[in-house]
Protein backbone atom coordinates (compact mmCIF):
# COMPACT_ATOMS: atom_id res chain seq x y z
CA UNK A 1 0.00 0.00 0.00
CA UNK A 2 0.97 3.76 -0.95
CA UNK A 3 2.63 5.61 1.87
CA UNK A 4 0.51 9.44 2.88
CA UNK A 5 2.45 11.52 4.78
CA UNK A 6 0.10 12.77 7.79
CA UNK A 7 0.36 16.77 6.38
CA UNK A 8 0.47 18.82 3.62
CA UNK A 9 3.33 19.97 2.06
CA UNK A 10 4.14 23.47 2.30
CA UNK A 11 5.83 26.85 0.24
CA UNK A 12 7.60 29.42 1.77
CA UNK A 13 4.73 31.87 1.48
CA UNK A 14 2.42 29.90 4.09
CA UNK A 15 5.49 30.82 6.95
CA UNK A 16 6.55 33.79 9.05
CA UNK A 17 9.09 34.41 11.47
CA UNK A 18 8.50 35.66 14.96
CA UNK A 19 10.47 38.20 16.20
CA UNK A 20 12.84 37.53 19.34
CA UNK A 21 14.59 39.39 21.33
CA UNK A 22 17.26 41.57 20.40
CA UNK A 23 20.08 42.70 22.08
CA UNK A 24 21.85 46.66 21.73
CA UNK A 25 24.48 44.60 19.52
CA UNK A 26 22.19 42.89 17.06
CA UNK A 27 22.13 45.28 14.03
CA UNK A 28 22.43 44.48 10.84
CA UNK A 29 26.17 45.89 10.43
CA UNK A 30 27.19 43.17 13.33
CA UNK A 31 25.58 40.17 11.01
CA UNK A 32 28.13 37.68 9.89
CA UNK A 33 26.15 35.52 7.15
CA UNK A 34 29.32 33.28 6.41
CA UNK A 35 28.48 29.76 5.99
CA UNK A 36 30.13 26.73 4.91
CA UNK A 37 30.02 25.34 1.22
CA UNK A 38 31.22 21.91 1.90
CA UNK A 39 31.19 19.11 4.28
CA UNK A 40 33.45 18.75 7.29
CA UNK A 41 34.18 16.81 10.83
CA UNK A 42 32.96 18.43 14.15
CA UNK A 43 35.74 20.53 16.07
CA UNK A 44 37.18 21.35 12.04
CA UNK A 45 36.85 23.84 9.59
CA UNK A 46 35.28 23.41 6.06
CA UNK A 47 37.77 23.79 3.37
CA UNK A 48 35.15 25.73 1.61
CA UNK A 49 32.99 28.36 2.87
CA UNK A 50 31.22 30.90 1.60
CA UNK A 51 30.76 35.21 2.80
CA UNK A 52 27.20 35.18 1.83
CA UNK A 53 24.76 32.45 1.57
CA UNK A 54 23.95 32.48 -2.43
CA UNK A 55 25.09 30.52 -5.19
CA UNK A 56 23.32 31.12 -8.57
CA UNK A 57 21.88 27.61 -10.27
CA UNK A 58 23.50 25.31 -12.83
CA UNK A 59 21.43 27.41 -15.97
CA UNK A 60 22.59 28.28 -19.27
CA UNK A 61 20.70 31.46 -18.31
CA UNK A 62 22.15 32.18 -15.35
CA UNK A 63 25.40 30.62 -14.80
CA UNK A 64 28.40 31.62 -17.33
CA UNK A 65 31.98 33.19 -16.35
CA UNK A 66 30.76 36.46 -16.42
CA UNK A 67 28.28 35.68 -13.42
CA UNK A 68 30.56 33.46 -11.35
CA UNK A 69 32.94 36.72 -11.52
CA UNK A 70 30.08 39.15 -10.34
CA UNK A 71 29.34 36.75 -7.56
CA UNK A 72 32.79 35.71 -6.20
CA UNK A 73 33.17 39.50 -5.75
CA UNK A 74 29.95 39.54 -3.78
CA UNK A 75 31.27 36.58 -1.75
CA UNK A 76 28.93 33.44 -3.37
CA UNK A 77 29.63 31.29 -5.93
CA UNK A 78 28.29 30.55 -9.48
CA UNK A 79 27.96 27.05 -11.04
CA UNK A 80 28.90 27.54 -14.58
CA UNK A 81 26.30 25.49 -16.83
CA UNK A 82 27.23 21.86 -18.10
CA UNK A 83 24.80 21.27 -20.75
CA UNK A 84 27.51 22.39 -23.28
CA UNK A 85 30.57 20.82 -24.74
CA UNK A 86 33.59 19.80 -22.01
CA UNK A 87 35.77 22.11 -23.72
CA UNK A 88 33.46 25.67 -23.20
CA UNK A 89 32.89 24.86 -19.64
CA UNK A 90 36.21 24.79 -18.94
CA UNK A 91 37.10 27.36 -20.96
CA UNK A 92 34.97 29.29 -18.88
CA UNK A 93 35.84 27.87 -15.35
CA UNK A 94 39.32 29.19 -16.84
CA UNK A 95 38.25 32.43 -17.23
CA UNK A 96 37.20 32.84 -13.94
CA UNK A 97 39.94 31.73 -12.03
CA UNK A 98 42.23 33.68 -14.42
CA UNK A 99 40.13 36.67 -13.72
CA UNK A 100 41.38 37.19 -10.10
CA UNK A 101 44.61 36.45 -10.58
CA UNK A 102 44.96 40.02 -11.89
CA UNK A 103 46.30 38.30 -15.27
CA UNK A 104 43.18 38.40 -17.61
CA UNK A 105 43.33 37.12 -21.03
CA UNK A 106 41.67 39.56 -23.08
CA UNK A 107 38.12 38.78 -24.68
CA UNK A 108 38.18 42.07 -26.57
CA UNK A 109 41.01 41.53 -29.78
CA UNK A 110 40.50 42.73 -32.99
CA UNK A 111 43.20 43.51 -36.12
CA UNK A 112 44.02 47.02 -37.32
CA UNK A 113 41.66 46.24 -40.60
CA UNK A 114 38.82 46.28 -38.44
CA UNK A 115 36.72 49.28 -38.30
CA UNK A 116 35.01 51.33 -35.79
CA UNK A 117 31.83 50.12 -36.13
CA UNK A 118 33.40 46.50 -35.16
CA UNK A 119 34.81 48.14 -32.00
CA UNK A 120 31.18 49.70 -30.98
CA UNK A 121 29.84 45.98 -31.93
CA UNK A 122 32.66 44.37 -29.84
CA UNK A 123 31.73 46.91 -26.77
CA UNK A 124 28.19 46.38 -26.61
CA UNK A 125 28.97 42.62 -26.55
CA UNK A 126 31.49 42.28 -23.85
CA UNK A 127 30.72 45.85 -22.12
CA UNK A 128 34.45 46.46 -22.24
CA UNK A 129 36.08 49.37 -23.79
CA UNK A 130 40.03 48.36 -23.96
CA UNK A 131 40.35 46.36 -27.23
CA UNK A 132 43.56 44.61 -27.85
CA UNK A 133 44.97 45.18 -31.52
CA UNK A 134 46.97 42.32 -32.86
CA UNK A 135 48.18 40.63 -36.11
CA UNK A 136 45.33 38.30 -35.89
CA UNK A 137 43.07 39.93 -33.83
CA UNK A 138 43.03 36.69 -31.27
CA UNK A 139 44.37 36.87 -27.34
CA UNK A 140 47.04 35.23 -28.22
CA UNK A 141 48.73 37.47 -31.28
CA UNK A 142 51.48 39.76 -31.69
CA UNK A 143 50.40 43.29 -30.38
CA UNK A 144 50.32 45.68 -32.74
CA UNK A 145 48.26 48.25 -30.78
CA UNK A 146 45.43 49.33 -28.15
CA UNK A 147 42.06 50.89 -28.52
CA UNK A 148 40.42 52.78 -25.92
CA UNK A 149 37.60 55.41 -25.25
CA UNK A 150 39.56 58.35 -25.48
CA UNK A 151 41.08 57.00 -29.16
CA UNK A 152 37.82 57.99 -31.36
CA UNK A 153 35.05 60.24 -31.28
CA UNK A 154 31.62 58.45 -32.42
CA UNK A 155 30.24 62.02 -32.98
CA UNK A 156 32.85 62.98 -35.11
CA UNK A 157 33.73 59.60 -37.18
CA UNK A 158 31.14 57.50 -39.48
CA UNK A 159 31.98 54.18 -38.52
CA UNK A 160 33.79 53.24 -41.38
CA UNK A 161 37.16 54.37 -40.37
CA UNK A 162 39.95 51.83 -39.71
CA UNK A 163 41.62 50.69 -36.15
CA UNK A 164 44.97 51.80 -37.53
CA UNK A 165 44.26 55.28 -38.00
CA UNK A 166 43.03 55.72 -34.73
CA UNK A 167 44.49 52.95 -32.73
CA UNK A 168 47.37 53.68 -29.88
CA UNK A 169 50.86 52.30 -31.76
CA UNK A 170 52.29 49.64 -29.69
CA UNK A 171 55.76 51.80 -29.79
CA UNK A 172 53.70 53.81 -27.47
CA UNK A 173 52.23 51.89 -25.44
CA UNK A 174 53.76 50.94 -22.07
CA UNK A 175 54.24 47.26 -21.61
CA UNK A 176 55.08 44.55 -19.14
CA UNK A 177 57.66 40.84 -19.42
CA UNK A 178 55.38 37.69 -19.27
CA UNK A 179 57.32 37.00 -15.86
CA UNK A 180 56.17 40.17 -14.28
CA UNK A 181 54.45 40.23 -10.61
CA UNK A 182 50.72 41.48 -9.95
CA UNK A 183 52.55 43.30 -7.61
CA UNK A 184 55.00 44.67 -10.17
CA UNK A 185 52.45 45.13 -12.52
CA UNK A 186 50.22 47.35 -10.68
CA UNK A 187 53.05 49.46 -9.69
CA UNK A 188 53.37 50.14 -13.37
CA UNK A 189 50.78 50.97 -13.81
CA UNK A 190 50.35 53.82 -10.79
CA UNK A 191 53.70 55.06 -11.88
CA UNK A 192 52.86 55.42 -15.22
CA UNK A 193 48.81 56.31 -14.89
CA UNK A 194 47.67 53.71 -16.55
CA UNK A 195 44.29 52.40 -17.21
CA UNK A 196 45.22 48.99 -18.15
CA UNK A 197 48.73 47.23 -18.93
CA UNK A 198 49.62 44.20 -21.81
CA UNK A 199 52.12 41.68 -20.76
CA UNK A 200 53.65 40.52 -23.53
CA UNK A 201 55.46 37.30 -24.26
CA UNK A 202 59.64 37.40 -25.82
CA UNK A 203 58.15 37.82 -28.85
CA UNK A 204 55.85 40.33 -28.37
CA UNK A 205 53.01 38.23 -28.76
CA UNK A 206 49.53 39.05 -25.85
CA UNK A 207 49.68 36.69 -22.95
CA UNK A 208 47.27 38.99 -20.85
CA UNK A 209 46.45 42.06 -19.90
CA UNK A 210 45.92 43.76 -16.00
CA UNK A 211 43.80 46.56 -15.26
CA UNK A 212 43.71 49.18 -12.82
CA UNK A 213 39.95 48.65 -12.32
CA UNK A 214 41.25 45.07 -10.68
CA UNK A 215 43.02 46.63 -8.59
CA UNK A 216 40.50 48.73 -6.83
CA UNK A 217 37.97 45.71 -6.62
CA UNK A 218 38.74 44.55 -3.11
CA UNK A 219 38.30 48.03 -1.49
CA UNK A 220 34.96 47.99 -3.20
CA UNK A 221 34.29 44.22 -2.48
CA UNK A 222 35.15 43.36 1.15
CA UNK A 223 33.67 40.19 1.20
CA UNK A 224 34.62 38.64 -2.27
CA UNK A 225 35.29 35.13 -2.53
CA UNK A 226 38.61 33.55 -3.55
CA UNK A 227 41.13 30.78 -3.08
CA UNK A 228 44.53 30.56 -1.47
CA UNK A 229 46.34 32.09 -4.99
CA UNK A 230 43.70 35.16 -4.58
CA UNK A 231 41.70 33.69 -7.47
CA UNK A 232 37.99 33.83 -7.49
CA UNK A 233 36.02 30.84 -6.48
CA UNK A 234 33.78 28.78 -9.03
CA UNK A 235 31.91 25.55 -9.22
CA UNK A 236 31.10 24.01 -12.25
CA UNK A 237 27.75 21.82 -12.85
CA UNK A 238 28.14 18.30 -14.36
CA UNK A 239 25.94 15.50 -15.53
CA UNK A 240 26.13 11.32 -15.11
CA UNK A 241 26.83 10.63 -18.19
CA UNK A 242 30.37 11.91 -19.33
CA UNK A 243 31.75 12.59 -16.14
CA UNK A 244 34.83 10.59 -16.09
CA UNK A 245 35.23 13.16 -19.03
CA UNK A 246 34.55 16.46 -18.26
CA UNK A 247 35.54 16.19 -14.18
CA UNK A 248 39.01 15.87 -15.22
CA UNK A 249 38.85 18.96 -17.84
CA UNK A 250 37.49 20.98 -15.67
CA UNK A 251 39.86 19.90 -12.32
CA UNK A 252 42.86 21.33 -14.80
CA UNK A 253 40.71 24.63 -15.36
CA UNK A 254 40.90 25.01 -11.96
CA UNK A 255 37.03 24.48 -10.75
CA UNK A 256 36.84 24.62 -6.72
CA UNK A 257 33.66 22.69 -6.61
CA UNK A 258 31.60 20.72 -9.05
CA UNK A 259 27.66 20.24 -8.14
CA UNK A 260 25.66 16.92 -9.64
CA UNK A 261 22.81 18.83 -11.60
CA UNK A 262 19.99 16.54 -12.01
CA UNK A 263 16.24 16.96 -11.68
CA UNK A 264 16.10 14.08 -8.86
CA UNK A 265 19.42 13.01 -6.63
CA UNK A 266 17.92 9.93 -5.02
CA UNK A 267 19.19 7.77 -7.80
CA UNK A 268 22.01 4.65 -8.63
CA UNK A 269 23.49 7.24 -10.99
CA UNK A 270 24.57 9.95 -8.51
CA UNK A 271 25.92 7.22 -6.34
CA UNK A 272 28.18 6.06 -9.31
CA UNK A 273 29.60 9.29 -9.98
CA UNK A 274 30.50 10.56 -6.27
CA UNK A 275 32.23 6.87 -5.87
CA UNK A 276 33.82 7.48 -9.51
CA UNK A 277 35.09 10.96 -7.78
CA UNK A 278 36.05 9.18 -4.31
CA UNK A 279 37.89 6.30 -6.48
CA UNK A 280 39.68 8.67 -8.53
CA UNK A 281 40.41 11.66 -6.73
CA UNK A 282 39.89 11.04 -2.52
CA UNK A 283 38.86 13.34 -0.95
CA UNK A 284 40.67 16.67 -2.51
CA UNK A 285 37.82 16.98 -5.36
CA UNK A 286 34.42 18.08 -3.92
CA UNK A 287 31.01 17.22 -5.53
CA UNK A 288 28.33 17.94 -4.47
CA UNK A 289 24.53 16.33 -5.08
CA UNK A 290 20.76 16.17 -5.81
CA UNK A 291 17.86 17.02 -5.67
CA UNK A 292 16.29 15.59 -2.82
CA UNK A 293 13.24 16.35 -0.78
CA UNK A 294 12.87 14.23 2.22
CA UNK A 295 15.23 12.13 5.00
CA UNK A 296 16.04 9.18 2.89
CA UNK A 297 17.08 11.06 -0.05
CA UNK A 298 19.54 13.03 2.26
CA UNK A 299 21.16 10.02 3.76
CA UNK A 300 21.69 8.39 0.44
CA UNK A 301 23.65 10.80 -0.84
CA UNK A 302 25.30 11.72 2.35
CA UNK A 303 26.36 7.99 2.49
CA UNK A 304 27.26 8.02 -0.95
CA UNK A 305 29.45 10.69 -0.01
CA UNK A 306 28.40 14.04 -1.23
CA UNK A 307 30.05 17.19 -0.19
CA UNK A 308 26.98 19.33 0.05
CA UNK A 309 23.27 18.08 -0.77
CA UNK A 310 20.78 20.22 -2.46
CA UNK A 311 17.10 20.38 -1.73
CA UNK A 312 14.13 20.96 -3.89
CA UNK A 313 11.94 19.35 -6.83
CA UNK A 314 9.58 20.97 -8.85
CA UNK A 315 9.68 24.42 -6.97
CA UNK A 316 11.43 26.40 -9.65
CA UNK A 317 9.83 29.67 -10.86
CA UNK A 318 10.76 27.95 -14.80
CA UNK A 319 10.01 23.85 -13.70
CA UNK A 320 6.93 22.18 -15.01
CA UNK A 321 7.68 18.38 -13.17
CA UNK A 322 4.48 18.61 -10.91
CA UNK A 323 2.08 19.43 -13.51
CA UNK A 324 4.09 16.66 -16.04
CA UNK A 325 4.49 14.30 -13.63
CA UNK A 326 2.68 14.76 -10.75
CA UNK A 327 6.07 14.43 -8.35
CA UNK A 328 8.07 16.55 -6.25
CA UNK A 329 7.36 18.36 -2.67
CA UNK A 330 6.72 21.50 -1.21
CA UNK A 331 9.65 23.65 -0.61
CA UNK A 332 9.52 24.68 2.88
CA UNK A 333 8.71 21.29 4.23
CA UNK A 334 11.45 19.60 2.15
CA UNK A 335 13.90 22.13 3.84
CA UNK A 336 12.65 21.14 7.39
CA UNK A 337 12.29 17.73 6.81
CA UNK A 338 16.11 17.15 5.27
CA UNK A 339 17.53 19.60 8.00
CA UNK A 340 16.50 17.25 10.44
CA UNK A 341 18.35 14.65 8.49
CA UNK A 342 21.39 16.49 8.94
CA UNK A 343 21.58 17.59 12.10
CA UNK A 344 20.75 13.44 12.92
CA UNK A 345 23.44 12.70 10.64
CA UNK A 346 25.81 14.55 12.17
CA UNK A 347 24.99 13.58 15.81
CA UNK A 348 25.56 9.96 14.87
CA UNK A 349 28.66 10.26 12.77
CA UNK A 350 30.11 13.91 14.01
CA UNK A 351 30.14 14.99 10.32
CA UNK A 352 27.96 18.30 8.82
CA UNK A 353 27.01 17.98 5.83
CA UNK A 354 25.56 21.59 4.49
CA UNK A 355 21.67 21.87 2.41
CA UNK A 356 21.14 24.22 -0.11
CA UNK A 357 17.51 25.12 -0.95
CA UNK A 358 17.13 25.13 -5.01
CA UNK A 359 13.65 26.56 -6.08
CA UNK A 360 10.62 28.24 -4.59
CA UNK A 361 12.22 31.12 -3.89
CA UNK A 362 9.83 34.01 -4.68
CA UNK A 363 10.82 37.28 -2.50
CA UNK A 364 13.86 38.07 -0.43
CA UNK A 365 12.69 37.11 2.47
CA UNK A 366 12.24 33.69 1.23
CA UNK A 367 16.11 33.24 1.89
CA UNK A 368 15.78 33.94 5.27
CA UNK A 369 12.92 31.70 6.07
CA UNK A 370 14.91 28.80 3.85
CA UNK A 371 18.24 29.56 6.16
CA UNK A 372 16.03 29.68 9.10
CA UNK A 373 14.84 26.51 8.51
CA UNK A 374 17.38 24.79 8.11
CA UNK A 375 19.13 25.80 4.54
CA UNK A 376 22.95 26.55 4.86
CA UNK A 377 23.00 28.35 1.75
CA UNK A 378 20.03 28.69 -1.14
CA UNK A 379 20.73 28.04 -4.63
CA UNK A 380 18.74 30.78 -7.17
CA UNK A 381 17.97 31.22 -11.19
CA UNK A 382 15.08 33.30 -11.62
CA UNK A 383 16.82 35.48 -9.43
CA UNK A 384 20.47 36.02 -10.86
CA UNK A 385 18.89 36.05 -14.36
CA UNK A 386 17.28 39.39 -13.84
CA UNK A 387 20.84 41.12 -13.87
CA UNK A 388 22.98 42.73 -16.69
CA UNK A 389 25.42 39.61 -15.63
CA UNK A 390 23.54 36.39 -16.73
CA UNK A 391 24.25 35.71 -20.02
CA UNK A 392 20.97 36.06 -21.90
CA UNK A 393 19.21 39.27 -24.10
CA UNK A 394 18.14 41.92 -22.85
CA UNK A 395 15.01 43.00 -25.06
CA UNK A 396 11.90 45.19 -24.49
CA UNK A 397 8.76 43.98 -24.46
CA UNK A 398 5.66 45.97 -24.53
CA UNK A 399 7.77 49.02 -23.47
CA UNK A 400 9.46 47.31 -20.50
CA UNK A 401 12.99 45.41 -20.66
CA UNK A 402 13.00 41.95 -19.39
CA UNK A 403 15.61 39.35 -19.67
CA UNK A 404 15.17 35.95 -21.11
CA UNK A 405 15.17 32.56 -19.04
CA UNK A 406 14.50 29.23 -19.70
CA UNK A 407 15.20 25.61 -17.72
CA UNK A 408 16.91 23.22 -18.55
CA UNK A 409 13.87 20.92 -19.22
CA UNK A 410 12.95 23.26 -22.13
CA UNK A 411 13.00 22.55 -25.36
CA UNK A 412 15.51 25.70 -25.57
CA UNK A 413 18.10 23.78 -23.23
CA UNK A 414 17.75 20.37 -24.45
CA UNK A 415 19.68 19.27 -21.30
CA UNK A 416 18.88 15.40 -21.72
CA UNK A 417 21.14 14.41 -18.93
CA UNK A 418 19.90 16.45 -16.49
CA UNK A 419 16.04 14.32 -16.80
CA UNK A 420 17.16 11.03 -18.87
CA UNK A 421 16.81 7.81 -17.02
CA UNK A 422 18.98 5.82 -19.18
CA UNK A 423 17.04 5.90 -22.75
CA UNK A 424 17.62 8.37 -26.03
CA UNK A 425 19.84 11.36 -26.06
CA UNK A 426 16.67 13.87 -26.30
CA UNK A 427 14.06 15.14 -23.93
CA UNK A 428 11.12 13.01 -24.35
CA UNK A 429 8.72 15.65 -22.77
CA UNK A 430 9.61 19.40 -21.66
CA UNK A 431 9.98 19.78 -17.65
CA UNK A 432 10.97 23.52 -18.08
CA UNK A 433 9.56 26.86 -20.00
CA UNK A 434 10.81 29.72 -22.14
CA UNK A 435 10.11 32.88 -20.42
CA UNK A 436 11.01 36.45 -19.39
CA UNK A 437 11.75 37.76 -16.36
CA UNK A 438 11.99 41.53 -15.56
CA UNK A 439 15.03 42.96 -16.23
CA UNK A 440 16.34 44.23 -12.67
CA UNK A 441 20.39 46.17 -13.25
CA UNK A 442 23.55 44.74 -11.93
CA UNK A 443 24.08 42.34 -9.66
CA UNK A 444 26.08 44.59 -6.70
CA UNK A 445 23.19 46.65 -6.39
CA UNK A 446 20.32 43.75 -5.83
CA UNK A 447 22.25 41.59 -4.22
CA UNK A 448 23.23 44.22 -1.75
CA UNK A 449 19.75 45.03 -1.07
CA UNK A 450 18.43 41.74 -0.50
CA UNK A 451 21.12 40.68 1.88
CA UNK A 452 20.19 44.18 3.67
CA UNK A 453 16.45 42.63 4.14
CA UNK A 454 17.89 39.34 5.58
CA UNK A 455 20.84 40.95 7.91
CA UNK A 456 17.46 43.42 9.33
CA UNK A 457 15.29 40.26 9.53
CA UNK A 458 18.09 38.03 11.49
CA UNK A 459 18.45 40.87 14.07
CA UNK A 460 14.95 40.93 14.65
CA UNK A 461 14.96 37.39 15.52
CA UNK A 462 18.26 38.23 17.27
CA UNK A 463 20.55 36.26 15.45
CA UNK A 464 23.97 37.69 14.22
CA UNK A 465 24.95 34.43 12.36
CA UNK A 466 23.03 31.69 10.16
CA UNK A 467 23.72 28.84 13.09
CA UNK A 468 22.31 31.09 15.96
CA UNK A 469 19.17 32.23 13.44
CA UNK A 470 18.39 28.21 12.74
CA UNK A 471 18.64 28.17 16.71
CA UNK A 472 16.76 30.59 17.74
CA UNK A 473 13.90 31.08 15.09
CA UNK A 474 10.58 30.84 15.69
CA UNK A 475 8.10 30.05 12.52
CA UNK A 476 4.73 30.11 12.44
CA UNK A 477 2.19 28.44 9.73
CA UNK A 478 0.09 31.57 8.65
CA UNK A 479 -3.36 31.19 7.14
CA UNK A 480 -4.61 32.43 3.79
CA UNK A 481 -6.00 35.47 5.25
CA UNK A 482 -2.59 36.45 6.53
CA UNK A 483 -1.19 36.35 3.67
CA UNK A 484 -3.74 38.83 2.12
CA UNK A 485 -2.82 41.24 5.61
CA UNK A 486 0.87 40.61 5.01
CA UNK A 487 1.14 43.45 1.93
CA UNK A 488 -0.69 46.70 1.78
CA UNK A 489 -4.60 46.35 1.74
CA UNK A 490 -7.75 48.97 2.02
CA UNK A 491 -5.57 51.44 0.54
CA UNK A 492 -5.47 53.24 -2.41
CA UNK A 493 -2.50 53.15 -3.61
CA UNK A 494 -0.32 55.82 -5.74
CA UNK A 495 0.85 56.76 -9.19
CA UNK A 496 3.96 57.64 -8.23
CA UNK A 497 5.32 57.22 -11.53
CA UNK A 498 4.42 61.06 -12.95
CA UNK A 499 5.58 62.90 -9.85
Amino acid sequence: MAYYFDTPSRTFSEYLLVPGYSSADCIPANVSLETPLVKFKKGEEPELKMNIPLVSAVMQAVSDDKMAVALSKEGGVSFIFGSQTIENQAAMVARVKAHKAGFVVSDSNLTPEHTLNDILDLKEKTGHSTVAITDNGTATGKLLGIVASRDYRVSRMDGSEKVKTFMTPIEKIVSAPKDVTLKEANNIIWDNKLNSLPVLDEKGNLVHMVFRKDYDSHKQNPLELHDKLKRYVVGAGINTRDYEERIPALIEAGVDVLCIDSSEGYSEWQAKTIKWVRDTYGETVKIGAGNVVDREGFRFLAQAGADFIKIGIGGGSICITREQKGIGRGQATSVIDVAKARDEYFEETGVYIPICSDGGIVYDHHITLALAMGSDFVMLGRYFSRFDESPTNKVNINGSYMKEYWGEGSARARNWQRYDLGGDKKLSFEEGVDSYVPYAGSLKDNVNMTLAKVRSTMCNCGALTIPELQEKAKLTVVSSTSIVEGGAHDVLLKDNRNL
